[in-house]
This record gives structure tokens, C-alpha cells and sequence, in this order.
């Protein structure tokens, strides 16, 4: 008998077993244009289910809708990443009667491998996929209609999970290979109308900007990096959301030309500033967890060197095999950053949650180097403080902090220091620039925090970083 696994939605949910107070899944590399969220909870909803712990990989505005879930008692726990938008605002006032937990990208894997989240049923959008679930975020037919690159945060899913079931808007003939999603882990196939919006997939913090101010700031790291010691034949390199994170790239490759250097892997959310330096071979490989643009979800359809990894492969703490183990230089952006080099991106100067972790703490923990880039001031709002709202990123694990008024060393890494001010880098103390930041602003007014735990941070180790408060 064939095309067993092609069952409608409501089926699917029915084969799978699924149980109020058990864990369902999903992951977002459709980012702000995901559809598949708010459709699978919606017929949840309709289906009777109660008290479900809702466990994807990051969540953003487009997941608005979970708000009537969570009050009606539909979904009562949530594990991700990050929030953002209406609902992390309704979450942060206390929306909530548990907790929200928050887990980098390499801790979220780390946790589905070995148990401490177990996944019920795990519901992964593709954008193509066969009758048997052979299922991947590329293209596959002349009638596509999405596409969203590597799925790397689904393939821990797809592999842990009990049940899992693949919904895709592209059913195309078998074999779909190669795919990251195997047909082994499938047990049904849904054909929706769409699974996403591609063009949302860049949107909010992924951009490239063109403010003075972030290339300024991205030139700044840019003359890190290159007179950092690392920056030498054969270097590895991962940047973060942020336009000023993300355009460090285009500031290196002149150097890199004229020294002929070429770097060995990038590592992370591939752009497509990556992959023109791919196709330049000033990079060898693209190790992809998650392509942060189209032409990146393009180019890992078409070539060999540019591969998709699972969150577990791409940053787990807990399997040493992971890549961010051979990660030399990681430049990350920040909400925060406190003068013990402490990093926040997970909750505004206002109280409200509005971030995610991501690959934070994974790659600041594990790269040679690791560079926090932000401003001293986002407006009224000062970015190099006291104490950070949030405990995301330790002090330990960061290295060096560039603004517009100056980079700041960690003490532990003097010889960095050296390398630095022997460049003619600006370099100043991180107490300097936080006093900086309070000349010019004030010194802020206490967030009206209250007493109801709404988030719990965790490091990637498993132990708990910090506490959110409801802001009242």
C-alpha cells in the first residue's frame, strides 16, 4: 500500500497520539514568516487539546495568536529560545502562570539529545518533502512556494522526537535527496497551502544596514579582527544578527585579499555576504544551522560546500564534536553589556522581552575570540552599564566590546590588549565607557519590576543563569 503517511492535519495529530500535557515541537526558520505555529495549535485548539508544553526552537510576533491559546489553557508551558513582539510583551506582564524557559540554540539540542526535553510530537515545516517525508527547506519543483535553506534547528526534532509529523507545501516525487529530514524519522506527511512567507525570513534583527553609526562600528571590529592574532590563513569566523555584527564580513574581505588569506569554514546563520566571500574562495566551507537571507537558502541547494548542520552538531555544549568547538572568531551584537563584560539580549531597557539567545552563549563560550559589538547609547538608552537586566552571555566567555567611544578588553586576555593598542586601536576601560554613557544620559530610573517569576534563563551547561521578572 503506498502513500500511508499522507493524512490530512487533524489525522496526523490523531496518529501521533498526542496526550494533553504532553511536549509538541517546531522550529523557525521561517522566522517572521512562519505559518506553521499558529495553524498546527490552532487545530489543536479545536481538537480539544489542554495544557500542552509548547517547545520551539525561537518564537517571534508572527506567533501573536498564541496568546488566546495560553488563556485558554491550550498551551500552559513554553521552552524556546527567544520572543518577541505581542506575545513576549502579554508574557513579560505576566501572561503566563509558568515560567517561560529560555535556552540557547546549542542548549536547546543538547537538552533534546539527552532527554531533559523529551518531544512528543514534533510538527517541522519544509519546503519540500516526498510521500515518505524525505523533507528539506529548499525548492525542489517548478511549482515551489517557499524556501528557508538549512533546517538545521529541526533536525534535533526530527531525530529525538517520538512522533513526528512533516507538513509541507511542496509534495514532490520520491526520492527527495538529498534531505536533512529522513523518511525514517516520519511517521505522516501533510500538504498545507504554505508553510511560510520566505521573504520574512531576513526581516527585524538580520538586516544590512546602512546606518553610519553600525559601519562605523562594523569597521571598528573589522580592525579586531584583523589585528586580533587570529587573523591568519586558514581562521574560522561566525557573526550575529545586527547590522553592525553582520557587516564586519564585507570589512575583512579587502584584507583578506591583499594578505591572501583565505578562512577555512563560516559558521552559524549563513548571509549572502558569506557566501559571495564562498564564491570568491576566500572561504572554504559554509557550515549552516540556519541561512539568514535567500541567497544563502539558494546557494546550500546547489553547492557541496556549503552544508546543513543540526543545533547539536552546530553548538552543544555537551557533545564535543560540535563546531563551535573550532570556532577562532564569533562577533555577536548586544541589548547590553555590563562592566563585568556580562552580555543581555534577551530583554529590553524597558523590562519587556524582546530577544532571543540564539547561538549567544554557545559561541562566546567555545570561539578563540569572541566580540560583542553595540553602541554606548540606542538613544536615551545606554548599552554599556552597570549591571545588565539579564544575565545571557557570562563575562567569562567575552572577550572584547567595541563602540563608537572605543573597544574595551576583558582583563583576562591581555595579550589581545597588546595586540590592540600596538594596532593603534582605541582602546578604553569598559568602567570608562559605562561612566560615558551616564555623563551623557543619567543614570536610569529602576525598572518597576514585580515579584512573579516570568522566564528562567538557562546556560548551555543545564544550570540556571537568571530570572525574569513580570514588569508591572
Amino acid at each position: 500500500m503506498r502513500n500511508t503517511k499522507l493524512v490530512s492535519l487533524e489525522e496526523a495529530i490523531r496518529r501521533s497520539g498526542l496526550k494533553d500535557g504532553m511536549t509538541i515541537s517546531f522550529h523557525h526558520h521561517f522566522r517572521g514568516g512562519d505559518k506553521v505555529v499558529n495553524m498546527v495549535v490552532d487545530k489543536l485548539a479545536e481538537m480539544g487539546f489542554k495544557n500542552l508544553h509548547l517547545a520551539a526552537s525561537s518564537l517571534s510576533d508572527v506567533h501573536a495568536p498564541l496568546i488566546e491559546h495560553i488563556k485558554n489553557g491550550v498551551i500552559t508551558k513554553i521552552s524556546t529560545s527567544g520572543l518577541r513582539g505581542t506575545l513576549a510583551d502579554a508574557i513579560s506582564r505576566g501572561l503566563m502562570e509558568e515560567p517561560v524557559v529560555f535556552r540557547s540554540h546549542g542548549g536547546r539540542g543538547s537538552a533534546i539529545a539527552n532527554g531533559e526535553i523529551k518531544i512528543d510530537v514534533a510538527f517541522l515545516g519544509a519546503s519540500a518533502s516526498d510521500e515518505l517525508g524525505n523533507a528539506c527547506g529548499v525548492p525542489r519543483s517548478e511549482n515551489a512556494k517557499s524556501i528557508c535553506g538549512s533546517l538545521g534547528y529541526a533536525l534535533p526534532d526530527a531525530r529525538y522526537a517520538s512522533h513526528v509529523v512533516v507538513l509541507t507545501d511542496d509534495l514532490v516525487p520520491y526520492p527527495n535527496l538529498p534531505s536533512g529530514i529522513r523518511a525514517a524519522d516520519v511517521e505522516s506527511v501533510v500538504v498545507v497551502d504554505s508553510v511560510g512567507d520566505s521573504s520574512k525570513i531576513s526581516a527585524g534583527a538580520i538586516r544590512d544596514s546602512k546606518n553610519p553609526r553600525d559601519i562605523l562600528l562594523a569597521k571598528s571590529a573589522a580592525k579586531v579582527v584583523i589585528n586580533s592574532g587570529l587573523f591568519q590563513d586558514g581562521f574560522s569566523i561566525q557573526t550575529g544578527t545586527g547590522g553592525a555584527s553582520l557587516a564586519v564580513v564585507k570589512y575583512i574581505r579587502e584584507e583578506m585579499i591583499n594578505r591572501g588569506i583565505k578562512a577555512s569554514f563560516a559558521l552559524g546563520g549563513i548571509t549572502a555576504h558569506m557566501v559571495k566571500l564562498h564564491e570568491e574562495g576566500l572561504i572554504g566551507t559554509l557550515i549552516d544551522v540556519q541561512s539568514f537571507d535567500k541567497v544563502a537558502a539558494e546557494n546550500i541547494a546547489k553547492d557541496p560546500s556549503h552544508v546543513e548542520v543540526s543545533a547539536v552538531e552546530y553548538a552543544s555544549g555537551q557533545h564535543l564534536g560540535s563546531a563551535t568547538h573550532a570556532l577562532d572568531i564569533v562577533i555577536l551584537s548586544a541589548l547590553e553589556v555590563d562592566t563585568d563584560f556580562n552580555v543581555n539580549v534577551l530583554v529590553g531597557s524597558d523590562g519587556i522581552i524582546r530577544g532571543a539567545i540564539g547561538g549567544h552563549q554557545d559561541t562566546a563560550a567555545d570561539s578563540a575570540l569572541s566580540i560583542i559589538v553595540c553602541p554606548l547609547l540606542r538613544g536615551r538608552i545606554p548599552c554599556v552599564v552597570p549591571h545588565v537586566t539579564t544575565l545571557i552571555t557570562p563575562g567569562k566567555s567575552v572577550d572584547v566590546v567595541v563602540t563608537e567611544y572605543g573597544v574595551a578588553v576583558n582583563p583576562g586576555r591581555p595579550e589581545v590588549r597588546d595586540r590592540l593598542v600596538a594596532a593603534g586601536v582605541h582602546v578604553v576601560d569598559i568602567q570608562d565607557l559605562a561612566k560615558k554613557a551616564e555623563s551623557i544620559i543619567g543614570t536610569p530610573d529602576p525598572l518597576p519590576f514585580g515579584d512573579k517569576v516570568v522566564g528562567v534563563v538557562m546556560n548551555r551547561d543545564g544550570s540556571v543563569l537568571d530570572k525574569i521578572y513580570n514588569i508591572k
